[in-house]
């Protein structure tokens, strides 16, 4: 299993030239400590939650600072760019890297749709249509297209990128049909909805098995799984937990932009957490549904009354469960051990931390990109 950090670039006290200082410090800190993979979102809009607008600028930067780290987009938004230039972009990067690009793709969220001009009606068949466009153009002495969304007449488009045929395509997937979807075009998942693997683990093998029968999108079927989590690694044990749970909670808080308009979200996070712990079940023992067998997170605990409820259950998922249960990665380096082979044994091929967000500062981060380096990473070679 090999192992990445994802950054939104989430902005301390607003200061956008220390996230940027920090975050390059911390990715040449995770090359050197043998991290696989770093993987940068492209948000736009996000004041004060993610300062990451375009990957590939770092990534020149990058490029010359790291040896062996593969760079990742984690994502392209596809609709909000002409397919000509991510295939240049891309394929400038990996240059660049001397073939150490992997590029994500997706679509975002309608808030982020609508600042560009983007009816979210359409940004499925527009990521469809991209995505069907970009290995075309890099395998392609002359290139041409007519779509609903782009028309390119009879042109070379340069450079073709170092890696052949082309970096490992993949894309963001929050449900089970965008897995199957991901099978039936070739590409790789990357699970970014946060959850248990006993919970991921039955859509693994639906994969495996679907992505057999692929007709993919590019020259080869990238079979890759990954798995996203929150992470962190310490010296005690308890503290680190509870600062990674905290760190957890304030990114899916009330308001933010992963939970912003989303109906029952917090029931459903519950659900993607493995359900309600049985401590949190006693706890809420006045609002168990004595006439059901129980709820959608096969509990005792009746969610129906609302919102508020699954809410402050949520608020009260500890840490220790959380870790147990693998939705964090977090604590002393056998506890992180322990979280990550819990997903490694579900089938997962890279486990991706987010690491470095508004709650953790930047020493913590080092310490913990070194402490996975030194002593967590030899249990998994």
């Amino acid at each position: 299993m090999k192992f990445g950090l994802a950054y939104e670039m989430q902005r301390p006290e607003l200061d956008d030239h220390a996230v940027i200082e920090e975050t390059i410090e911390q990715v040449c800190l995770a090359d050197e400590m043998g991290f696989d993979y770093v993987w940068f979102v492209e948000h736009h809009f996000l004041t004060t939650f993610s300062m990451s607008p375009c990957p590939e600028v770092i990534f020149g930067a990058l490029s010359r600072l790291t040896k062996r780290i593969r760079l990742g987009f984690g994502v392209v938004i596809l609709p909000y760019h002409h397919p000509v230039r991510v295939a240049e972009r891309v394929a400038m990067v990996d240059h660049l890297t001397n073939g150490r690009v992997d590029m994500g793709t997706g679509r975002s969220a309608a808030y982020e749709q609508t600042g560009m001009g983007i009816d979210p009606r359409d940004t499925r068949e527009m990521w469809e249509e991209s995505l069907k466009m970009i290995p075309q153009i890099w395998n392609s002495d002359y290139f041409e297209w007519e779509g609903k969304y782009w028309n390119v007449p009879p042109r070379q488009v340069l450079p073709k990128p170092y890696q052949q045929p082309h970096p490992p395509i993949w894309v963001a997937a929050l449900q089970p049909t965008t897995y199957e979807l991901a099978a039936q075009r070739g590409i790789g998942v990357m699970a970014l909805g946060v959850s248990a693997p006993s919970v991921l683990e039955p859509h693994i093998a639906a994969y495996r098995e679907n992505i057999k029968n692929a007709q993919p999108v590019g020259q080869f079927v990238n079979d890759q799984w990954l798995s996203s989590v929150f992470g962190l690694c310490g010296p005690d044990n308890g503290a680190t937990r509870r600062l990674c749970a905290d760190s957890l909670k304030t990114f899916f808080g009330p308001g933010r932009p992963y939970v912003q308009d989303q109906k029952d979200v917090y029931a459903r996070l519950l659900d993607q957490w493995g359900g309600i712990p049985e401590h949190l079940e006693q706890n809420f023992s006045r609002y168990v549904d004595t006439s059901a067998e129980g709820d959608s997170a096969d509990s005792g605990v009746d969610l129906s009354g609302g919102t508020a409820l699954a809410q402050k259950i949520w608020e009260e998922f500890d840490a220790d469960t959380l870790a147990e249960r693998g939705v964090i990665v977090a604590g002393d380096p056998d506890s992180c051990i322990q979280a990550a082979k819990l997903h490694e044994a579900t089938g997962v091929d890279q486990l991706q931390f987010l690491m470095a967000t508004e709650t953790v500062a930047h020493d913590k981060v080092m310490e913990s990109i070194e402490m996975f380096g030194k002593h967590v990473f030899p249990a998994f070679k």
